[in-house]
């Protein structure tokens, strides 16, 4: 009867996990754990995710405001907004709403629920996308959502997406430095978190490896900024078990009430060198271009909000008050392959002018690295060809940029801005 008892459960466990496997590596999602990704491995080897609790796993994980959001678990009393794929710190699962696998493609659709909230469903649901070519797990994830709070919410931090392996992968590696994409001594990070190590990866990768120098890379293009390390026991433990890695490439964005949010991420199962060599592969095209399209392009504000999603073309950013300003992404460029930047922008406003600053590594913006330059102030569509090697502070690694259309607003005004880039369009 036992060993009945036994083949039931494992049958049962084998059953909410669906997977695709190309004969280099095999990937799994679990159905009754809202489709996050709770096995890969590569062939004949084992699992490197970890399951110890619903917070761990690969999965998607959002924040957005208010802080605090409802009545979190006492464990964390200021909890905001934060819905995740698997369930919440009570256990609770989340619900699985649609799934298809044909073998090339696996698809699924959850119900999400609030992360630090007792069984509060998100008023949202998340689709994930995942597909394999040799060693690669390449993954889409989508949020849509739906809250009647419309309310736009100061940006936060958000893990794109949240990986967590078993403690045989404890060493962490990355590239940090300034002369990425060149083979540059990579570092190990060590960190017993959480808090977990802040840096920024140059290279846009990290991977957590095992003793004998394999294990699994994240790559997200063009994120610079990730958060890991390592916790508990270094080298032991499987999927249940307390020790884990954690690596989460990390962007500030604005979640609106009605958002459709997606981004596409890889996973690298291989050495540290396999998985650097496919980032050196993948290298995006470092310099600035933000097109207003049908998104934010990952810029944030302060002082200032804009008129919410969908974006159509254009950002439409409300200068009402003191020092408005517009935030870009983290990125690394080269001054000297970035002669000019052209902005595209339309403004509403009294004041006439505005200015572009701009961070190099380690130091934030700064008056000293600024260009001011006069707008037009019609409503009408104006193209700004803004000389930035005229300025003898643009040289070396560029950081970031930041806009400010004008330096204080009044009610009504506005400015709309259809793009800022290295080149016109």
């Amino acid at each position: 009867m036992r060993l009945l008892i036994a083949l039931w459960a494992a049958s049962a466990a084998a059953q909410q996990l669906t997977y695709l496997d190309n004969g280099s590596i095999r990937i799994g999602v679990d159905l009754e754990l809202g489709g996050s990704i709770t096995y890969l491995a590569a062939a004949g080897q084992e699992n490197m995710i970890n399951s110890a609790d619903y917070g761990r796993q690969i999965q998607q994980s959002y924040y957005s405001g208010p802080a605090p959001f409802g009545r979190p678990h006492p464990s964390w009393p200021n909890w905001p907004w934060n819905p995740i794929s698997t369930g919440d710190v009570y256990r609770n699962r989340s619900r699985l709403l649609k799934y298809s696998n044909d073998g090339t493609t696996l698809y699924v659709r959850a119900a999400p629920l609030q992360w630090a909230l007792d069984n509060v469903a998100c008023e949202c649901t998340f689709e994930t996308w995942i597909e394999l070519d040799h060693n690669i797990a390449r993954v889409r994830a989508r949020l849509n959502n739906l809250r009647p709070d419309r309310s736009q919410y100061p940006a936060r931090d958000q893990e794109l997406p949240a990986v967590y392996t078993n403690g045989p992968f404890h060493h962490l590696f990355t590239y940090d430095g300034l002369e990425p994409f060149t083979k540059a001594p990579v570092r190990e990070i060590v960190n017993s978190g959480p808090p977990w190590a802040n840096w920024q990866a140059t290279e846009n990768w990290a991977a957590l490896v095992n003793d004998d120098g394999f294990g699994l890379g994240v790559f997200h293009p063009g994120v610079f900024r990730f958060i890991g390390g390592f916790h508990g026991t270094r080298g032991v433990g499987g999927p249940k078990d307390n020790p884990t890695g954690y690596i989460s490439p990390v962007r500030r964005e604005i979640l609106d009430h009605d958002i459709r949010y997606s981004y596409e991420y890889q996973l690298i199962v291989g050495s540290a060198d396999q998985i650097r060599d496919y980032a050196y592969a993948n290298r995006p095209d470092p310099r600035p271009e933000y097109i207003f399209r049908r998104d934010r392009q990952h810029w944030t504000y302060t002082n200032a909000s804009d008129t919410g999603w969908p974006v159509r073309g254009r950002l439409r950013i409300g200068v009402e008050g003191e020092d408005p300003y517009l935030t870009g992404p983290p990125g690394l460029w080269r001054a000297e392959e970035v002669a000019k930047l052209y902005i595209r922008a339309a403004h509403r406003t009294k004041q006439d002018r505005a200015e572009l600053f701009w961070s190099v590594p380690g130091q934030g913006f700064s008056a000293v690295r600024r260009l001011p330059f006069d707008v037009i102030t019609d409503g009408r569509y104006h193209t700004y060809e803004i000389d930035m090697a005229s300025s003898p502070e643009w040289r070396g690694w560029i950081t970031g940029l930041r806009l400010d259309p004008v330096a204080s607003g009044s009610p009504g005004e506005f400015v709309d801005v259809k793009y800022i880039s290295w080149r016109e369009r």
